[in-house]
């Protein structure tokens, strides 16, 4: 049994090119390395150096005293700062285009600790912390210091309580259901590449997208620690600069209790605002992030559609509005207005919903057949893929590269060692679940039709009794797939004890991907495609357009090409040497168009191609030849004009001779391979007509297809038992 091997444990064939391999242009910069650096990498530089230093200015304003000018700046730089994020979060369509918003959030919390740090120093210092915290606290104090705790303290609550809590939950959420649908969305982007929809580069940037997302929301769960730590550090902050303030008043600058309860809590309310309103907007902007998720537009744009798509809502909401404006003792003219505004709205959605929809029927009406038939989901209903690998639910794992699963891999080198051996392009080969199998059955479709399938056991290894000779094992017995050999399930412990006992012991995933090899190479006659043949003569004309161009269509059709290279395919002759094919019915052509004859024709020049499939070089081909009694029996029974009864074979005769035949090729049969069947060169045709029901993988081949020089070992004699 041949086991597809796991990728890295055997070099790539030569000439070729991987799954989704692409030939990446060299950069336009490659060799010019004394041109000096680029506008972008100074640029690059540049900013790196300032984010450097602006790290390092930060962490000084935790140590280092600031006069009030330059407190008052940096706190306006924090105002900045937080309405810049909030836009920017705003204009938005996908998280991860902001996914710096984690180190910047970082970064603007360090920020405010600081400037906390230095107002407090200020204000415990020399009761005064600059025009901004005093502009504040003067305004939201506005004379009543009790106000003015409250409203500093609901503010800490919304932004600890409400929008910080609201949106690192969502963080986390997100970011537990995005690693739990890693495997998911990593197996079917291998799928698709395994399949050929997508290339290397399309799934390394997938993958990559992927990563990002989960790495986005993780960083998000663990930044809103920082906004939670932020307000209990201002908390803290504004108790000791109140209590500390109070103190130090009354103590050290000589104040009354009243006067010092008002510079300080001035002074403390206001610095708890200057931090408080960014840490808002910041902790808003988070919540916007996560909230929103990937909506494809902006946010505002967003609501403005949504929320106006259906007219039926505004016109219910305006009514409900007028009614509730004539209530006794509401206010009539707020609610009256905002009836009229949302009925305005509601008339407007509707007017618009009513051009979109006239707009969008005027081209169906005019060709709505054309318009029909080219919808990619209609063509995709009734495309049909010509390989499928349909697997159960607990095979999955071995398409899951999350779990160490190596089916995808094993796929795309069957590609391309079959595309190697047989000279075609195999067509990709997509992999789904399929729900209504078992949990471990496999079925391998082409063009819809299940052509092949097997069961296997996934947490098993299959020991494979290749030379009928191993002693009896503990285990489920089986057959294996691919070649009908006997088998066992065993589990993984016994494996020593198997191969000790004479037994091949492989994996289910080199199981199902060598049954599947071996079923693409029984039919690659029927997935070579008329549009292959196309293309691969259009290939070969790069290089023999001559010889293309005197073929097709000079002397044969490109269908006569097509059927010639399928016969050669069906019976397991490789077309890789295209060139001798095509030259071979060149010459042939001159005297028949009979697909079959030309057939015939084209084998022989292959003669050193098919000694090479029989066997190695330096090795006789083991054999089974045609006895002379039977090869007069079959003349006589081929030929339609010699009908002598006397010799004519019964029905009696052939069943028992096929049977023999089956006899002969099964005890002579070497790792799941069976001999050949040397015949005459007239009776090849007839003989494989004739053996292909019951043996239809017995390679038949005639004797002058094969060089004068091979030596032939002869396992046995296929003959009449009966004399002529």
């Amino acid at each position: 049994m041949s086991v597809v091997p796991l990728p890295g444990t055997a070099a790539p064939a030569r000439g070729v090119v991987a799954d989704g391999g692409v030939r990446m242009p060299v950069a336009a910069s490659a060799g010019r390395r004394d041109a000096g650096p680029s506008p972008r990498r100074a640029f690059s530089a540049t900013a790196e150096t300032y984010l450097a230093i602006g790290v390092v200015a930060v962490v000084a304003l935790l140590i280092l005293p600031l006069p009030p000018p330059l407190l008052d700046a940096l706190l306006a730089l924090s105002f900045g700062l937080s309405i810049i994020v909030l836009l920017v979060t705003l204009s938005s369509r996908d998280p991860i285009e902001f996914n710096i918003f984690p180190s910047m959030l970082l970064l603007i919390t360090l920020l405010r600790l600081g400037l906390n740090v230095s107002s407090t120093r200020l204000i415990l210092s020399t009761g005064h912390a600059g025009q901004v915290i005093a502009a504040f606290g003067n305004f939201v104090i506005g004379g009543n210091y009790v106000v003015g705790m409250v409203i500093f303290l609901i503010l800490v609550v919304i932004n600890f309580m409400v929008i910080t809590k609201g949106a690192g939950r969502i963080a986390e959420v997100a970011a537990r259901f995005t690693l739990d649908a890693m495997p998911g969305r990593q197996m079917s982007i291998d799928a698709d590449l395994g399949a050929g929809l997508i290339d290397e580069t399309e799934a390394r940037r997938r993958r990559e997208e992927i990563a990002r997302y989960a790495d986005f929301f993780g960083s998000m769960d663990g930044a809103a620690k920082f906004v939670r730590g932020d307000a209990v550090a201002g908390l803290v902050i504004t108790a000791i600069n109140l209590i500390g303030g109070f103190v130090i008043g009354m103590t050290q600058h000589g104040m009354t209790a009243a006067q010092a309860l008002a510079t300080y809590s001035t002074l403390t309310v206001g610095d708890g605002l200057v931090t408080q309103i960014p840490a808002l907007i910041v902790s808003t902007s988070a919540g916007i992030l996560v909230t929103y998720g990937s909506g494809g537009t902006a946010m505002a744009p967003a609501i403005l559609s949504q929320l106006t798509r259906n007219a039926r809502p505004l016109w219910t909401a305006a009514v409900i509005l007028g009614l509730i404006a004539i209530v006794p003792g509401l206010p009539a003219v707020p609610f009256l207005v905002l009836s009229a505004a949302v009925a305005v709205v509601a008339w407007r959605s509707g007017r618009r919903r009513a051009g979109g929809e006239t707009a969008l029927a005027a081209p169906e009406t005019a060709d709505a057949r054309p318009a029909a038939q080219g919808t990619p989901a209609l063509r995709e209903l009734l495309s049909i893929e010509p390989l499928e690998l349909e697997i159960g639910y607990a095979l999955v794992p071995l398409a899951d590269e999350t779990a160490k699963g190596d089916l995808v891999q094993r796929v795309g080198l069957i590609r391309k060692q079959l595309a190697f051996e047989l000279g075609m392009i195999i067509p990709a080969v997509r992999i789904r679940d399929n729900i209504q199998l078992t949990s471990g059955e496999y079925a391998i479709l082409m063009r819809g039709v299940r052509v092949a399938g097997a069961e296997l056991m996934p947490r098993h290894l299959l020991a494979l009794d290749s030379a009928a000779r191993g002693r009896p094992i503990e285990g489920v017995r089986t057959t294996d797939p691919s070649f009908g050999i006997p088998a066992v399930w065993i589990a993984p412990a016994a494996r020593q004890a198997a191969e000790a006992a004479g037994y091949t012991v492989v994996e289910p995933q080199a199981v199902l991907s060598t049954h599947l090899m071996e079923t693409i190479r029984l039919h690659a006659a029927d997935l070579l495609s008329r549009q292959n043949v196309r293309e691969l003569m259009e290939s070969l004309k790069e290089t023999h357009p001559a010889l293309v161009e005197d073929i097709v269509p000079g002397k044969l059709s490109l269908g006569t090409v097509h059927r010639v290279l399928q016969r050669l395919l069906r019976e397991g002759i490789p077309i890789r040497d295209l060139v001798t094919i095509l030259e071979s019915l060149s010459d042939a052509a001159d005297t028949t168009k009979d697909a079959e004859a030309l057939t015939e024709h084209v084998r022989r020049s292959l003669a050193s191609v098919i000694a090479s499939m029989l066997a190695e070089p330096g090795h006789p081909i083991r054999a089974i030849t045609v006895g002379p009694r039977l090869e007069v029996a079959l003349m006589q029974f081929f030929s339609p004009r010699t009908r002598d009864a006397a010799s004519q074979l019964e029905p009696e005769e052939l069943t028992t001779l096929l049977h023999e035949l089956n006899r002969m090729t099964s005890e002579a049969r070497r790792d799941g391979q069976l001999p050949p069947l040397i015949t005459p060169p007239g009776l090849r045709i007839g003989i494989r007509r004739l053996v292909e029901p019951i043996l239809p993988r017995l390679p038949v081949i005639a004797l002058s297809e094969l060089p004068p020089q091979a030596p032939i070992l002869n396992l046995g004699t296929w003959e009449l038992r009966r004399a002529n």
